[in-house]
């Protein structure tokens, strides 16, 4: 197996912030306590009340036996309960399990527990409630991708999408599925977990956890009541100190535009960290402060709550109110004794400004190390780019119809390159002699003479075009190679980890891949990784 190294800027769209993080060997102060070579947070686990470590461990040990976890989960279940730290990552609960990033943030916070010794946890971001992020899967035949989506007239309500059935119509999806990617162990597993009965949270969870059993990954749903009551006090700190929390966090976003970064997550004036949800149809709306109100548009209209009544729902029913995307950490680390958290580089992002409420609720800040950055490369596309001498770093800095012209240029036969570059040559040669000699005459005969050869010049490149294209035409083997290589490398000019579902590779490699990616989740490389399988 052969892996290229690539700085993460090689990737577009990422954000200055992101890029100065991953390239600082000092921490960005005060938006991150460390950076990603930092060793300090290996040997350090935040202290946590032993009876909510042990309240918590008994609510993991319940729901992983649930999804049918294995001997080593539980185990390591039993670890953090005696004392162990964890290392943290998580998403959203997509159908089938996501893209393939998904694989890489699970992989990563293995490789980082190992070299802890803490556990390794996955938390599922269950209380999301985008559907339309959700519901879908991009998986790939030989020479085309393919978008299965489970839900694709239903509207958008509010709901989270944790607890939403599967339903019926997953069937004709799983079917659809192993034409592209069946025939295998890792596929007949997607399909038992993927069930009709099933909620998207719960068939997200027990493929993970049937997928990583051998390493122990502990899968966490805390959308329950139960979770809920028990990081109360973060949600109470959210209410009773808004107008504090609101304030640090702009004089955070003035920070952040005074060095030259933008907020990650807009916080406009009354907004909150809070969530609600309607207990009758289960939507989520944000919730706003509107003087001493707290406000919420639920489907019959606007309900208004005063801080002391929001107070006695976090008593009484605290899964009503849940953490917006600043507070969903710390929310996640009162509840664990997070020794550091495995983010993307959205997410990383999120934490310069999560940073002042981790200080204010929890009197600390939690480190965040990128997760493993990939792109899988099989071996019918190294062939392909062997044959073609190109390199993955190509495929990006090109556009398709660029590099299949320069493909098509570099088919020409040499008798045809030889007349091309002959005629060029000759050209520019005589031309020059021409502009001097005009030029030498009169200044406005020289101008009007490099206007023609300009145009003169721009015929002759229009002819090699021409002919490129007709060899292009003549080998179609050549366009259909570009389609291909972007297709699987760099889909719609986005990255293969954060379009292409992970389920199409395990399908394919099998527990094999699980452990290549858990091997490159180092930090020897702190880009982007070519694996060439």
């Amino acid at each position: 197996m052969t892996v290229d190294c690539y700085p993460i800027s090689l990737l577009p769209r990422l954000s200055r912030l992101f890029l100065d993080y991953t390239s600082s060997h000092e921490p960005i102060a005060p938006f991150f306590p460390a950076t990603p070579w930092s060793q300090g947070w290996k040997s350090s686990v935040p202290a946590q009340e032993p009876a909510l470590r042990a309240a918590v461990a008994e609510r993991l040990r319940e729901q992983n036996l649930l999804w049918g976890a294995g001997e080593k989960t539980l185990a390591n279940i039993e670890r953090l309960r005696n004392g162990a730290g964890a290392v943290v990552t998580g998403q959203q609960v997509a159908l089938f399990g996501g893209p393939l990033f998904t694989l890489f943030k699970a992989a990563t916070v293995i490789q980082r527990a190992r070299q802890s010794g803490g556990v390794p946890i996955f938390w599922l971001a269950a209380e999301d409630h985008d559907l339309a992020e959700a519901d879908h899967v991009i998986l790939p035949s030989r020479h085309a991708l393919h978008t299965l989506r489970l839900h694709p007239e239903q509207q958008h309500t509010g709901q989270p999408v944790g607890p939403i059935p599967l339903g019926p119509k997953v069937a004709a999806l799983l079917e659809r599925a192993a034409e592209l990617i069946g025939g295998s162990d890792e596929f007949e597993l997607l399909a038992a977990c993927y069930q009709p009965e099933a909620t998207f949270a719960s068939a997200f969870a027990r493929l993970l956890v049937s997928v990583f059993a051998e390493y122990g990954l502990i899968v966490i749903d805390a959308s329950s009541r139960a979770f809920h009551a028990l990081g109360a006090p973060v949600l109470r700190h959210a209410i009773e100190h808004a107008a504090e929390l609101e304030s640090s966090l702009h004089e955070r976003d003035r920070l952040l535009a005074e060095r030259g970064y933008h907020s990650q997550v807009l916080v406009a004036p009354g907004s909150s960290l809070l969530f609600f949800s309607d207990e009758t149809t289960g939507a989520r709306q944000a919730l706003r402060r509107k003087g001493d109100a707290w406000v919420v548009n639920h489907a019959a209209g606007k309900a208004s709550y005063s801080a002391a009544e929001l107070l006695a729902i976090v008593d009484a029913a605290p899964e009503r109110l849940s953490p917006n995307a600043l507070l969903r950490p710390v929310f996640q680390d009162y509840l664990l004794p997070t020794a550091a958290c495995v983010g993307g580089p959205a997410e990383i992002a999120y934490f310069a400004q999560t940073q002042v409420l981790y200080q204010a609720i929890l009197g600390r800040t939690t480190p965040v190390l990128p997760r493993l950055s990939a792109t899988l490369i099989e071996p019918a596309i190294a062939r392909v780019l062997a044959q073609h001498e190109l390199s993955f770093k190509g495929i990006l800095e090109s556009h398709p119809d660029e590099l299949a012209h320069r493909l098509g240029a570099r088919a020409i036969p040499i008798e045809g390159k030889h007349r091309l570059a002959a005629t060029g040559n000759a050209l520019n040669s005589e031309l020059e002699a021409l502009l001097a000699w005009a030029e030498a005459l009169d200044p406005a005969l020289g101008r009007a003479a490099r206007v023609s050869a300009s145009k003169m010049r721009y015929q002759m490149n229009r002819l090699r075009r021409l002919a490129a294209n007709y060899q292009l035409q003549k080998e179609a083997s050549i366009r259909r190679h570009v389609d291909t290589l972007f297709f699987n490398l760099f889909p719609d000019r986005h990255p293969q980890e954060r379009t292409i579902g992970g389920i199409a590779y395990l399908a394919r490699y099998g527990a094999s891949l699980l452990g290549t990616l858990v091997e490159q989740a180092t930090q020897d490389c702190p880009g982007h990784r070519a694996i060439f399988l």
